[in-house]
């Protein structure tokens, strides 16, 4: 009998499925595929660190603040100009570069490199104008870069009018844009103090003062300090400069004009009490330049600025070595810098280390190298073991802010020249282009002209005095009147 075998109930027989065997192959295939892409690293395993950290445009601009803050104005910029290449079509943050590329400027020492630190604000402005036209605090703060491109140090008379007349219609329309922005007022009286409307300047500032949103702004306070140093109020001043640095405790800028005001009452004491009277107040002017100092070693900044400062301190009360010692720290920082070289040949001459000013001043208007530029720096050579290293200086040309320097080197070469060390050809070349410059640009040397000139006659009659064979004392020495030109200060008070 013929039995059917059992139907499986609980164990089903394995049959082959096309579909999934064909599914199987596709996705070993796939498998294989990637990891050849993988290999040739076109394709990146998920999960991996990115081999350079991305960070947003706003990382960048809270690194910016905290470095203004902290007073390190270099590496404020540097931190805005990441945020901006990550993000170049914002406004604000343009705007915020030029206005701390127009402070940064003030810590420059040569007339070339504030010129184009302020070039570059200008430029920055000016692009964020651009991207918002209708921002009144966008177009106030394009005309404080304007304003403070109207140097009269780096740009003819012609030009500075030209910024100053810009700044205004830039400040007017931020003005009718917001009427009650403190930033677009406060820019606007510093615009009209260098305009020489004193009084219109001092009436804006008093409207700026009464808005409550102004005392937030530094700005607002050392604008005011600005208006009543420029009106001779120097205690006001100085009390104005207090309040913006409550604001910005590390911003050096605030001390150095404080410093500077103390130096500016320093020497109307001596006129009027002596100098023993006036002794106190030049010690209070040193203790801001000192401050700065102490805060720029807390960020690490190298600046020569404040060493500079209280060097021309040092040097008003007298006090010649410690005055050249800190003018030496300055060039240990910028040793290239040729104006640093004759500041300290100005101090070398005032000290009557005659022989020494004489490389000073050599490297500052000629320039210098290799073992003249360690001598040029007071040293008796270079010294590559303990960083004394040769370097190459270019002199720089003469202007009304080097010609104190010509006419110095011209002098104490003249005054040195013997018979058997004639400098009188070194001299005379220095004489010369001092007359050149007097006679090209008469309207620079309105105040100081008769007396530049008489040092210069006094030079050159020693010099015709020993080619005419008549000999000469051999304590001659090179006159010391007109030296004050050299202790001009670029961030001494204005006065109007």
């Amino acid at each position: 009998m013929n039995i059917n075998s059992r139907r499986p109930l609980f164990h089903r027989r394995p049959q082959s499925n096309i579909y999934r065997m064909f599914l199987w192959v596709v996705m070993l295939l796939g498998g294989v595929w990637m990891l050849q892409q993988m290999d040739r690293g076109e394709i990146q395993p998920l999960f991996q660190a990115t081999p350079i950290p991305t960070r947003a445009p706003a990382s960048y601009l809270e690194e910016g603040d905290a470095q203004f803050t902290a007073g390190n104005l270099t590496a404020s910029i540097l931190a805005y100009q990441e945020a901006l290449r990550l993000n170049p079509n914002d406004a604000q943050t343009w705007a915020k570069l030029a206005r701390i590329q127009t402070y940064s400027s003030a810590f420059l020492i040569t007339n070339d490199e504030k010129k184009a630190r302020l070039r570059e604000a200008l430029e920055s402005a000016t692009k964020a104008v651009g991207l918002a036209p209708e921002d009144s605090t966008v177009r106030a703060i394009r005309a404080f870069t304007l304003d403070w491109n109207a140097n009269g140090s780096f740009h003819t008379a012609e030009e500075v009018q030209d910024f100053l007349i810009e700044a205004e219609s830039e400040a007017l329309i931020a003005q009718q844009l917001d009427n009650t922005n403190p930033l677009a007022l406060a820019y606007f009286a510093e615009i009209l103090v260098d305009q020489q409307k004193w009084n219109q300047a001092e009436l804006i500032i008093q409207q700026v003062l009464e808005i409550p949103e102004a005392t937030q702004w530094m700005d607002v306070y050392r604008i005011n300090g600005y208006v009543l140093e420029t009106l001779g109020q120097y205690n006001l001043a100085i009390s104005e400069y207090e309040k913006a640095i409550a604001i910005e405790p590390n911003f050096t800028f605030l001390y150095s004009r404080i410093g500077a005001n103390y130096r500016r009452l320093a020497f109307d004491v001596a006129v009027t009490q002596g100098e023993e009277a006036a002794r106190p107040v030049y010690e209070r002017s040193l203790e801001y330049f000192d401050r700065v100092v102490r805060i720029n070693e807390q960020i690490n900044v190298k600046d020569p600025g404040p060493h500079l400062s209280i060097a021309r301190t040092y040097s008003q009360l007298g006090e010649f070595f410690i005055a050249a010692r800190n003018v030496q720290t300055a060039l240990e920082y910028e040793p290239t810098n040729a104006d640093i070289y004759g500041q300290l040949g100005v101090i070398y001459f005032r000290s009557r280390n005659y022989e020494g000013s004489i490389f000073s001043l050599e490297c500052a208007i000629y320039g210098c190298s290799g073992e003249n530029s360690c001598i040029g720096r007071g040293l008796e050579r270079c010294f590559p073991d303990l960083g004394e290293n040769p370097v190459t200086v270019q002199g720089l040309p003469i202007s009304p802010n080097t010609i104190v320097y010509y006419y110095i080197y011209g002098s104490v070469q003249a005054a040195l020249s013997r018979e058997r060390d004639n400098n009188c050809p070194q001299a005379r070349k220095a004489f010369g282009e001092v007359m050149a410059e007097l006679e090209a640009n008469p309207e620079d040397y309105a105040d100081g002209r008769e007396t530049i000139i008489s040092i210069v006659e006094a030079g050159e009659e020693i010099c015709d005095s020993l080619e005419s064979g008549i000999p000469l004392p051999d304590n001659t020495v090179p006159t010391q009147v007109g030296t004050e030109v050299g202790e001009e200060m670029a961030e001494d008070t204005p006065t109007p």
